[in-house]
């Protein structure tokens, strides 16, 4: 039988014989024995191998990996092209990370994608709102640009049919908040009190947000679906070619419609929320009326009204904006426009949630 050896001669190493199962233990003594060149290129001379398994050609990707880790370069030659491709194959399966060097590295290039992924999401979204302030400017410096029929029928599709379920829904938490209260305060007397938490829960928080989070499902997540379908039939494409600006055909009307169309549904939801717990303050706790609206008049101020009114534009700036932008950023099918529709309602509520909170933070700060 051949014999398999490995030696080194003027600075090559001479690879000969039967490189195959049964000679392995003999190359690894053979490379164990012999001293590796100093040289910053190591040369490996495979002319006169003869045979070569996958036993041969794993310890022969051995030396070679071994000179490489030392920092040299390493050349082959000589090397029949069937034992090559061998090689080649073997050095694809070693040469891959153990299983947990892997999962480490997996996590980490899987948690650079994601923090990339949101700072290109990010950038694209202040780019956004960029371009959107700058498209708002131009209509209050140009108002005839604007295009009135299309808001004033947003307003009517996104405010004034929002009525029926933003009424109900505003009067039921009136409800919910009176009767809450009205079982604590009745153990210590003080049923006019009522007046005090229905009038100043609803007027500054709970109405503005309720009516925010309403809209926000309703009409933010229309928004995403209508210009994300736009962009999938490719009409987007056709208007962009007509010459017209997505910006100011598709997001200036829906963002101003909802600026105006909020705060009214918020004095509507105020109203009727109020009237809710009206209801209930004369039902549980026998405060008329006469005596509700006179105690509401000396105990609730207007700035409590006036804070939870001014929170409504910014409100709506925010559910119009994040419903058109991810109706933009819809790159596939029939899912992706789903997917991103979703999306708008979360983050909608989310930061309309997010801007309620700073709001409150600051306005304590400042004693209002």
């Amino acid at each position: 039988m051949e014999e398999a050896t490995i030696s080194v001669k003027d600075n090559v190493i001479h690879c000969r014989g039967s490189w195959t199962l049964p000679h392995l233990s003999q190359l690894e003594r053979g490379g164990r024995a012999i001293r590796w060149p100093e040289t910053s290129t190591v040369l490996y001379d495979a002319g006169e191998v003869t045979a070569m398994d996958t036993g041969g050609a794993l310890i022969l990707q051995r030396c070679i990996d071994g000179v490489r880790s030392k920092g040299q370069q390493t050349a082959l030659q000589g090397l029949k092209p069937e034992f090559a491709e061998l090689l080649r194959k073997v050095e694809a399966q070693w040469s891959r990370p153990k299983r947990g060097v892997s999962v480490d590295t997996r996590w980490v290039d899987s948690l650079a994608r994601a923090v990339q992924s949101r700072q290109a999401s990010a950038i694209r979204a202040l780019a956004f709102v960029g371009e959107s302030t700058i498209a708002f400017g131009h209509a209050l410096v140009r108002p005839r640009s604007i295009r009135w029929r299309t808001l004033l029928r947003i307003v009517e599709l996104d405010g004034v049919r929002a009525l029926p379920i933003t009424g109900l829904l505003t009067f039921l938490v009136g409800v919910v908040i009176a009767y809450q209260g009205a079982e604590q305060l009745r153990k210590f007397g003080t049923n006019i009190f009522i007046v005090d938490l229905v009038g100043i829960s609803l007027l500054r928080e709970i109405a503005p947000l309720i009516v925010a989070i309403l809209i926000a499902g309703r009409s933010g997540s229309a928004y995403a679906a209508e210009i994300g379908t736009m962009k999938v039939t490719e009409e987007l494409d056709a208007v962009r070619t007509l010459g017209i600006s997505p910006m100011n055909l598709l997001v200036l009307p829906r963002a101003l419609a909802l600026v105006l169309a909020l705060p009214l549904l918020t004095v509507y939801a105020d109203a009727v929320g109020v009237f809710g717990g009206m209801l209930i303050a004369l039902g549980e706790l026998n405060v008329s009326f006469v005596e509700f609206i006179a105690r509401f008049d000396e105990a609730v101020p207007v700035r409590h009204f006036l804070i939870g009114l001014g929170k409504a534009p910014f409100f709506a700036a925010i559910i119009a904006l994040v419903g058109c932008y991810q109706g933009f950023q819809i790159r596939g099918g029939v899912d992706d426009v789903g997917r991103h529709t979703t999306i708008s309602v979360v983050q909608g509520i989310f930061l309309v949630i997010v801007f309620d909170a700073i709001c409150s933070i600051l306005l304590n700060w400042w004693d209002l």
